[in-house]
């Protein structure tokens, strides 16, 4: 008994470590490219482009750093509902096409 409650504790924090792996990559790269448009919109110097790029993956990987610390020190039962993304069910897709 056990050894199944010690596999459902690894395999909760490796889906915490995959959830916020992803978020962290994501977020990086979308603050990253948020980053260029603001630094080729607003900025001449290539400096200042390269420093907007930074400061964007900056505020990328924060924000997803404060959510995966949040995640895992909230209780097992919730931090599955703050990384997880939204599931359809199958009624409700069932009911989407019969209307």
């Amino acid at each position: 008994m056990e050894t199944t409650k010690s596999n459902n504790n690894d395999s909760d924090v490796n889906a915490k470590w995959d959830a916020c792996l992803d978020l962290t990559a994501r977020r990086f790269v979308y603050s990253s490219l948020g980053g260029a448009f603001a630094g080729l919109l607003f900025f001449r110097s290539p400096v200042t482009r390269w420093a907007s790029i930074a400061f964007g993956a900056g505020i990328g990987i924060g924000s997803a750093y404060t959510d995966c610390s949040r995640v895992f020190d909230a209780s097992s039962s919730t931090s599955a509902t703050l990384l997880a993304a939204p599931k359809t069910t199958e009624t409700s897709v069932s009911q989407a096409a019969k209307e």
